[in-house]
């Protein structure tokens, strides 16, 4: 490997991203609404590339092919859940956010959850639900910073500080410049890399390995498990199973950083055209990162040798970086690394700026329509999300998938009963996402884990509180 081509390129694509989201500022307007929904005139070829990439994020890059290295084929049963449930959220949901979002005038998604169709606002629902943007967001964000570092240090043993610092660097350049117009810009773009890096990748492996007869061959070799669809030992069968994982990908209606893509689209009637494009794409890009994760295995089966739990996991998530130095030539290598810090970046941007606006619009609304007040809130929260980064001991799968499902549980079924315009009092909406809260935490610790992904209960129980409380509700 000829390290001075590989980070010559990989320095390339870090100048292109930061170009294309500072000349995104040419079409902006100096106002708070315009830093945070683009004046809702997105158009849905741009919306549903950022989408893709800002939901395939360094999780997919790092995570899910690490875990896909680890656990073999059933891996498969978190993509399928993640797309159908998706899907679902795509079929009712994202018209109904960019249509009442307008309607309301909120330029963020807790604004959102806390008005009702009426225009009336729940303050302790705005602060609440901010507050748990702003935590798990900034979490989640850090994530993506953690999988960048994850990277460099797997390429070129740079220390694991590294990559976040030149990640929330880049980030907060082009953020600065031009507001979710030049996340979704530079988003748009760096969906085009993820996918030629990936792509590339599996041509290579495949040339190497073989194709998918072969390949379940070797896995086998190295441990029959790898080749078995379903996990061993399911408490509750192969359904539920999947069914915990299609909730997880119902938990998009709880991730503000996606929510807002929907929120400055330029029209409900685009949303249909964004759908098609968005599935297209995600549905052969996941497809990509399952058969790279079980290359890997064959081709690197000693990646976790002599480590166990966290340090084993940890290596394993190196498996993407360490394939490309394994297979690509210098020049292709720096390629799959804009890919990685594409993926990374682009999730991180937009949960940097969904944060701001929590602070903004929701925590402190006196700030609301002060655009100097939405950049000082994106540098301080960039910062908040690289000491997450630099001190996080967990491995980049754990902290996305409890971010994930955090807000999954607190903020979904609020936007559900939003959206289908019912009444919600405030204590019983705090009631909601407290219970949700504590469903998720209470199941990722108990015995059922491993069984049913922790979003379908965090999800399902405050719904069910309020299903039981609405005959009160109306007879009130």
């Amino acid at each position: 490997m000829n390290q001075v081509t590989v980070v010559a390129s990989f320095v390339f694509f870090l100048v292109l991203f930061t170009l294309v989201g500072v000349l995104s500022a040419r079409k902006k307007q100096s106002t708070s609404e315009d830093y945070l929904v683009a004046s809702r005139n997105v158009n849905p070829w741009l919306t549903a590339l950022s989408a893709v990439s800002t939901n395939n994020s360094g999780y997919m890059f790092i995570g899910l092919i690490g875990f896909a290295w680890r656990a073999g084929l059933e891996a498969i049963w978190i993509t399928l859940g993640f797309i159908v449930g998706d899907f679902l959220t795509w079929l009712w949901v994202h018209k109904r956010v960019r249509a009442q979002s307008e309607k309301v005038e909120a330029a963020s998604v807790p604004s959102l959850l806390a008005t009702d169709h009426m225009g009336r606002v729940s303050r302790p629902i705005a602060v609440v639900t901010g507050a748990l943007t702003f935590f798990f967001l900034g979490g989640y964000a850090a994530a993506q910073l953690k999988a960048g570092s994850t990277t460099l240090n797997a390429l070129f043993g740079w220390p694991l500080w590294a990559g976040s610092v030149i990640g929330v660097v880049v980030v907060t350049i082009y953020c600065l410049s031009g507001g979710i117009r030049a996340s979704i810009w530079t988003d748009s773009v760096q969906s085009v890399v993820m996918i030629g890096s990936m792509s590339l990748l599996l041509g290579y492996c495949f040339l190497e390995v073989g194709g998918k007869d072969v390949l379940f061959a070797q896995l086998a070799q190295i441990d029959p498990k790898l080749i078995e669809w379903t996990p061993r030992s399911l408490k509750f069968g192969l359904f539920l199973y999947l069914l915990g994982f299609t909730f997880a990908g119902i938990g998009v209606i709880g991730q503000p950083h996606i929510l807002v893509r929907f929120m400055a689209i330029d029209a409900v009637e685009s949303i249909k055209k964004a759908r098609n494009i968005y599935f297209v794409w995600y549905t052969l890009f996941s497809i990509a990162a399952l058969a790279v994760g079980l290359y890997a295995r064959v081709l690197l089966p000693d990646l976790t040798e002599g480590l166990e739990g966290a340090a084993a996991v940890s290596a394993s998530e190196g498996a993407l970086p360490n394939l490309a130095v394994a297979l690509l030539p210098s020049l292709f290598i720096g390629l799959m690394l804009a890919g990685i810090f594409s993926a990374t970046m682009s999730t991180a941007d937009s949960q940097i700026l969904s944060c701001s606006a929590a602070v903004t619009q929701d925590m402190f609304p006196r700030w609301q329509n002060s655009y100097t007040a939405s950049k000082v809130a994106t540098l301080s929260v960039a910062l908040v999300a690289l000491v997450i980064a630099l001190t996080a001991s967990s491995g980049v799968f754990s902290l996305v998938l409890v971010a994930w499902s955090a807000l999954a549980a607190t903020l979904g079924p609020i936007l559900i009963i939003r959206l289908a315009k019912l009444p919600l009092p405030t204590p019983l909406g705090l009631v909601m996402i407290a219970v949700g809260l504590a469903t998720v935490f209470y199941w990722g610790s108990s015995n059922y884990a491993d069984d049913i992904f922790k979003a379908m209960p965090g999800m399902l129980i405050p719904l069910a509180i309020y299903g039981l409380a609405y005959g009160a509700i109306r007879e009130r």
